[in-house]
């Protein structure tokens, strides 16, 4: 997960910036090459839901972290818009099926070994990566977005040779645990509608963060920073967020937890200082993995046998959501010179997620 996702997807942000002043990028070709990434990203997503790939999950996560890893570190060779828009969608499909297969493969030998908790290490990954990603960025800016690129393909193809080193290959492996039903909310429809609405809401900020820091004078000065701030609050958020929904249930953890990143989100376009941009990481860090976990794993409940069908649906409603947010942040900023209105219309779809967690349906959920 630190490699496919957290570096795979978010090493972007903290490039981005370097990339933008060296090429002249506008903003919204920068949106629109993180939403080709995020395109990649469902088309994987919706290759991992095929029923007849063949080989085992772990040879398929392997594989992904490989092209993931190849396609981060060719991203330091070519300087037109169109190579990038193809290496990060190859990249996202990459993401996709790292995240499938790898939460597939871990939720269900977790829950087969009867330590389902345990899934809060899983995805801590994510934010190890960013914080990898952070510390790449703050130690080799100065050598320009290349070597970034460069470096950050070199860390994650070592993910690949410890994956393949420390998880062995147990083909037909089924969880002996049912999954637990969910104690009412939405339907796995509007589980579906909720989860995409987050993936709108989540990845503006979490895509031009870095880049509105480095924009703004009054808080340009916390941008070495900024990043880390995302990557060490994410990195414990998913073991935080599953405690709290063993206190009061998935639908209200689920929908806490986008209210709280609805106020992070707002908070990055309207208090631009120091504090209110720190603020704004800290609760993107603390939130987005969460929901992330609580919307997979609420899926995985409502799946009967294999789970990989539904979280592949739902991560493909969650990629839709992030290939029209980065395009439309982009030419809403052209336009507009404000990242203002892209992001509070992302602060609602986030609210409107958390209303549709806490929707109680009469009938089961399905």
């Amino acid at each position: 997960m630190a490699a496919a996702v957290g570096i795979g997807r978010f090493v972007y942000t903290p490039i981005l910036p370097l990339m933008v002043e060296d090429l002249g990028m506008t903003k919204g070709t920068a949106g629109l090459i993180a939403s080709a990434n995020f395109a990649g990203y469902l088309a994987g997503a919706l290759a991992a839901a095929l029923p007849g790939l063949p080989g085992s999950r772990r040879r398929w996560l392997i594989v992904a972290l490989a092209m993931s890893a190849l396609t981060t570190a060719a991203m330091a060779i070519p300087s037109a818009s169109a190579a990038f828009l193809a290496l990060r969608f190859v990249g996202g499909i990459a993401s996709a099926f790292g995240l499938v297969f790898s939460s597939a493969l871990v939720l269900d030998r977790l829950s087969a070994a009867g330590r389902p908790g345990l899934a809060a290490i899983h995805f801590a990954g994510v934010g190890t990566g960013i914080l990898i990603s952070a510390i790449l960025a703050t130690a080799l800016s100065a050598r320009g977005w290349r070597v970034l690129w460069v470096a950050a393909g070199v860390v994650s193809m070592i993910a690949v040779a410890i994956v393949a080193a420390v998880i062995p290959d147990r083909p037909g492996l089924v969880a002996t645990e049912s999954p637990r039903a969910s104690s009412g909310g939405p339907s796995l429809a509007g589980l579906v509608v909720a989860y995409g609405l987050f993936g709108f809401g989540y990845i503006i900020t979490a895509t031009f963060l870095v880049a509105i820091v480095r924009g703004s004078s009054e808080v340009k000065a916390v941008e070495p920073v900024v990043w880390m701030v995302v990557g060490l609050t994410a990195a414990p958020s998913v073991a935080v967020w599953t405690f709290i929904e063993s206190r009061i249930g998935i639908e209200r953890a689920f929908a806490l937890a986008c209210a709280v990143e609805a106020i992070g989100v707002a908070a990055s376009v309207v208090w631009l200082e120091p504090v209110g941009i720190l603020l704004a990481a800290a609760l993107l860090g603390a939130t987005f993995m969460g929901i992330t976990a609580l919307g997979l794993i609420w899926g995985r409940r409502l799946a009967q046998g294999d789970p990989r069908k539904i979280l592949a649906v739902l991560t493909a409603a969650f990629g839709v959501g992030q290939i029209i947010a980065p395009t439309l942040a982009g030419v809403t900023y052209d336009a507009t010179g404000s990242f203002l209105p892209s992001s509070l219309a992302a602060a609602t779809a986030l609210m409107v997620a958390a209303l549709l967690a806490l929707r109680r349906r009469a009938s089961p959920a399905s």
